[in-house]
């Protein structure tokens, strides 16, 4: 198992791919999809006995740094899609802005975006959304723990710039939360940006840079990320047996 910091550009599976490529094993996954636009903690499992416990990584808490646009909505929620709509956003204060995120703090009811892997007749959302129809799911209980602002600067075009940072639970999507929270403010907003920090007790100070993957060292690099048996002992539970961590 490795702690990767994925740069912004490449998608996740990208990584496992290098991982692949370094071990020469077929049996590699990851514990949760960054975007492409997305940076962060990515934690790569590699060989039967690890794959079989990613859910146990995907059961924790994770946490976000995430940027969004105030005034301006995209037909994704984030920078991959085209802007439908602008709006002047009218200044607020310190207070406005707790309000609004007492609403999503603890557990809310949130419906999926209709671009996302979830599946309907077997094809996941997206690939419908892409084709100009929208598949909306039913709303789904997720959890927030942690919701606070990080910074918040108004432009002079009418938009305004909000980075939060987030802990939430499984299956919490932070670009819908990036839409309800400029829904909440009248003013409508996108993801610009995300990072993810951490997942369960790991955060991504941890983590070797994705991109040394692909450098001369390659396997060397591999090898630093990967965590040892005491490290995996304090995580995982009891349910998934022992689990032999094979040297690189």
């Amino acid at each position: 198992m490795f702690l990767l910091d994925k740069p912004c550009g490449p998608t996740s599976f990208y990584l496992v791919r290098q991982v692949r490529r370094l071990l020469a094993i077929k049996k590699v996954g990851h514990a949760g999809t960054l975007d492409p636009f997305a940076s962060g903690l990515l934690i790569v499992c590699a060989g039967r006995a690890a794959t079989r416990i990613i859910d146990a990584f995907m059961l924790g808490e994770k946490e976000y740094l995430a940027t969004l646009c105030l005034g301006v909505r995209t037909a994704t929620g984030d920078p991959e899609g085209a802007i439908i709509e602008r709006r002047t956003v009218a200044e607020f204060d310190h207070q406005r802005l707790e309000t609004v995120f007492d609403a999503f703090r603890g557990e809310y009811q949130q419906t999926p975006p209709i671009y996302s892997a979830l599946k309907h007749q077997g094809k996941p959302l997206y690939a419908y959304a892409r084709k100009g129809i929208a598949i909306q799911k039913p709303p789904r209980l997720v959890r927030i723990s942690l919701l606070a602002r990080e910074s918040l600067a108004f432009a002079l075009d009418g938009s305004a710039s909000l980075t939060i940072r987030v802990r939430c639970g499984k299956g919490t999507y932070i670009r819908k939360l990036a839409e309800d929270i400029g829904d909440l403010l009248g003013c409508g907003a996108y993801l610009t940006a995300l990072r993810r920090t951490m997942i369960g007790s790991f955060r991504v100070e941890q983590a070797v840079a994705a991109d040394a993957l692909t450098g001369d060292d390659g396997l060397g690099s591999l090898e630093k990320a990967r965590l040892g048996e005491e490290e995996l002992a304090v995580v995982l539970p009891e349910r998934c047996g022992p689990v032999t961590v094979a040297g690189v």
